[in-house]
C-alpha cells in the first residue's frame, strides 16, 4: 500500500481520557508499548492429593515459573527501560480439591518500549519455563507470539505534528509519558516516519472500560488537527 499509492509519511490519533478536551499529547520515539502473548503449557504426572510423592505436580511447577518470571523486570532489564510481564491466567485439567493435576496452562502478555528489550524478554520467558520445569521435573512448553511493535515516533514528525496541535488549540505537551497500552498504527510507522499523538477526552473512565464515554467536544479539535496536517505536509502545489 505504501509503495502503490506513494505514501511518505504517517500519521495518526487516538483520543485519551484524563487529558484535558481540546489538549494534545505527543513525544519523539516511543510512544506506546510492543505488546506480545506468550502461552506455557507445563506437563507432569497427576494423582492423588494425598499422594503428592507419586506426582509431579504441574501447580507447584506453574507457581515457580509465575515468580521466577519476575525476574526478567527486576533482575534481567536495566530499570531505566520499561517492561512489562504478566502472567494473567493459569487453568489446570482437573477442578476437583483432591487431584494433581496433569496438566497447567497459563497465559499472559509482554510490553516492552525498546526492540532489544523485546528480543531479551521473549528468550528469557522460554528459557525460566523451560529450566524451571525441568529442574522440578516436569515439562514446559512455550508458544511465544509478538504482537503489536513499539510505537515509534519520528522526532521529525513529531515536530510537524505537535506545530499543527499548537496552531489548533495551542495546548501541547510535547514530552508525554510514554504508555505500557499498545498501538496497530505501529505497524505504519515500521514503514515510514510519522507520529502518532493524543487528544484529549477529558475526566471520563479509561478506554476499553465499561464507563468509557467519547466526549464529541473533541471532534472539532481532531478533525481541525487533521485537516492543518495534511494542509501542512501535503501543500498544494
Amino acid at each position: 500500500m505504501m509503495d502503490r499509492w506513494g505514501i511518505q509519511e504517517v500519521y495518526g490519533m487516538h483520543n485519551m481520557p484524563g487529558i484535558p478536551v481540546g489538549h494534545f499529547a505527543i513525544r519523539p520515539g516511543a510512544m506506546m508499548a510492543a505488546a506480545d502473548q506468550f502461552e506455557i503449557t507445563v506437563t507432569g504426572k497427576g494423582g492423588h492429593a494425598a499422594k503428592p510423592h507419586d506426582c509431579i505436580d504441574t501447580t507447584v511447577v506453574a507457581a515457580h515459573i509465575i515468580v521466577a518470571m519476575q525476574t526478567i523486570a527486576s533482575r534481567g532489564v536495566d530499570p531505566l527501560k520499561q517492561v512489562v510481564v504478566s502472567v494473567c491466567t493459569v487453568a489446570t485439567d482437573s477442578t476437583a480439591h483432591n487431584v494433581i493435576p496433569q496438566v497447567v496452562k497459563m497465559k499472559g502478555t509482554a510490553r516492552t518500549m525498546d526492540f532489544g528489550v523485546q528480543d531479551f524478554v521473549e528468550r528469557r520467558v522460554k528459557e525460566i519455563a523451560e529450566g524451571t520445569a525441568l529442574a522440578l521435573g516436569a515439562k514446559a512448553e512455550v508458544v511465544y507470539t509478538r504482537g503489536y511493535p513499539v510505537t515509534m515516533n519520528t522526532p521529525e514528525n513529531t515536530e510537524y505534528a505537535a506545530e499543527v496541535a499548537r496552531a489548533v488549540s495551542g495546548q501541547v505537551d510535547a514530552d508525554t509519558a510514554p504508555l505500557m497500552g499498545a498501538e496497530d498504527f505501529s505497524f505504519m510507522l515500521l514503514e515510514r516516519p510519522g507520529a502518532y499523538i493524543f487528544v484529549g477526552n477529558g475526566d471520563t473512565a479509561m478506554v476499553h472500560h465499561p464507563a468509557y464515554n467519547f466526549d464529541d467536544n473533541v471532534i472539532p479539535y481532531g478533525s481541525s488537527w487533521y485537516a492543518g496536517m495534511v494542509e501542512a505536509r501535503m501543500p498544494a502545489a
